[in-house]
């Protein structure tokens, strides 16, 4: 420990809290949260599994989800196996090197996701707009090149973060993050030094993830929108959004968690800290469960290979 509040020391290791005042409550919200992570784990290895299973799910769109249940495993093995370990046995021990792994991993992979996202759109615009083209533009090549694409750019956004911090600010005034998990402002904050830098370009990454690649994303769907108003019928207009409508769940239930988050730590001064911490944390479950159920329930093919499966086993007992 520090010999004082205000003394700087070098930590090898930090000390998580799980939620921060919360900790009494931590055996009894083991339960939801170690359900919720087993839901996340089963639902979306079950979506990588009926898309490798059934070829007629071999095109973009659900080569784009595969990518979304990938991401979403990452997301939430990332942190929920430690959170529960914080839960369960009180393991809040946490090496600097670890925590910056952590936190690479959870801003990389949800950078990527939203690029998926973007990518997904892309998909839709071209499937909608100039269908004719849809499968000689989004080939296996080139979804698997967006998807590349995406990945590089998380990489390329978020490495700077743990080495500036690695780099920048060897020294802290405290080692006890007041958080579930290594979240970047979480650490900056306990940093002595001029932590600038480090502050103004988590803030640029953010918007130029999250604001640019939602209004191209919302751009796509106006000329989508539009293309569809063409349309001779009220079913055929019907039909051509009902093959958006899972993307577009995906989109809500990635982007309204991030943005009411960001609202209450920037304008919530009020609001206990931890509600905070447990927004932040749902939001690294929240998609990851809800993903697969969206896509099984309003994909006819997901749904309809889901049901031969259940049925086949148990007919087999």
């Amino acid at each position: 420990m520090f010999p004082s509040q205000n003394a700087c020391s070098t930590p090898n290791s930090f000390l998580l809290t799980g939620i921060p005042g919360l900790e009494s409550l931590h055996i009894w919200l083991s339960i939801p949260f170690g359900s919720m992570y087993l839901v996340a784990v089963v639902g979306n290895m079950t979506i990588l599994a009926v898309v490798k299973v059934e070829r007629s799910l071999h095109e973009p769109m659900y080569f784009f989800l595969c990518m979304l249940a990938v991401i979403d495993l990452v997301l939430s093995t990332s942190t929920m196996p430690k959170l529960l370990g914080i839960f369960w046995f009180d393991a809040r021990n946490i090496g600097l090197d670890a925590c910056l792994a952590q936190m690479f991993i959870i801003h990389c992979f949800a950078t990527v996701e939203s690029g998926i996202f973007l990518a997904m759109a892309f998909d839709r615009y071209v499937a909608i707009c100039d269908p004719l083209r849809h499968t000689t533009v989004l080939t296996h090549g080139m979804v698997g090149r967006m998807g590349l694409a995406a990945l590089l750019r998380g990489v390329l956004y978020i490495s700077p973060l743990p080495l500036m911090i690695r780099l920048r600010l060897p020294h802290y005034r405290n080692r006890i993050i007041a958080h579930s998990y290594c979240e970047h402002m979480a650490v900056v904050t306990l940093a002595c030094g001029d932590t600038k830098i480090n502050n103004i370009y988590g803030l640029s990454i953010g918007f130029l993830v999250l604001t640019l690649d939602s209004l191209a994303i919302a751009a796509s769907y106006v000329m989508i929108f539009r293309a569809v108003l063409g349309l001779a019928t009220p079913e055929a207009r019907l039909k051509t959004l009902g093959t958006c409508g899972s993307h577009i769940c995906a989109i809500l239930i990635f982007y309204i968690p991030i943005v009411v988050s960001s609202l209450i730590h920037r304008f919530g001064h009020h609001v206990p800290p931890h509600i905070h911490i447990l927004l932040a944390s749902f939001y690294l479950l929240i998609p990851p469960i809800l993903n697969p159920i969206v896509y099984a329930v309003r994909t006819k093919q997901i749904r309809e290979r889901l049901l031969q499966i259940l049925k086949t086993k148990a007919l087999s007992r």
